[in-house]
């Protein structure tokens, strides 16, 4: 499969919980080009951590998660079956937001991605999304650096 050609360009925004706690949301920019190649379904992997009061990771636990963020990056860069289009960190969790175009395939590189580490607390979620609703939800969190 060819790569799709997507800036490796993120940006970041605060935004708030359920619960009113803060949660930093990290986005791919112009990502929405994978789409049309068919990334159709949403892989959400969850890892969930002891937060402080704020809601946020420890410094081991954060440069941790920041290791295998740049990992999976690396990886699926490497073997494009999936496109990293988002993190979420807060409130107690830390979601890596992918699209995959088959999710037998997204699971083999992401074990090969993780295959260096210790065994995390993550869990996985599937669903179809073609229509790319959670990267349009999340890029409207985006805030614009020239208002």
């Amino acid at each position: 499969m060819s790569r799709p050609k997507i800036p490796d360009e993120w940006w970041s925004a605060p935004t708030e919980g359920e619960n009113g706690k803060l949660i930093i949301v990290t986005g791919r920019e112009n990502a929405i080009g994978a789409r049309d190649m068919g990334y159709a379904y949403r892989v959400e992997v969850t890892w969930k951590y002891n937060s402080d009061e704020t809601g946020m990771p420890d410094f081991a636990t954060s440069t941790l998660m920041e290791s295998v963020t740049e990992e999976l990056k690396k990886t699926f860069y490497k073997d494009p079956v999936a496109v990293m289009t988002g993190i979420y960190t807060g409130d107690g969790e830390r979601n890596w937001i992918f699209y995959t175009f088959k999710t037998d395939l997204f699971g083999k590189v992401f074990n090969k991605a993780l295959a260096s580490y210790e065994l995390l607390p993550i869990t996985i979620y599937v669903e179809t999304d073609s229509e790319w609703c959670e990267y349009q939800e999340m890029s409207e969190c985006r805030v614009d650096s020239t208002d």
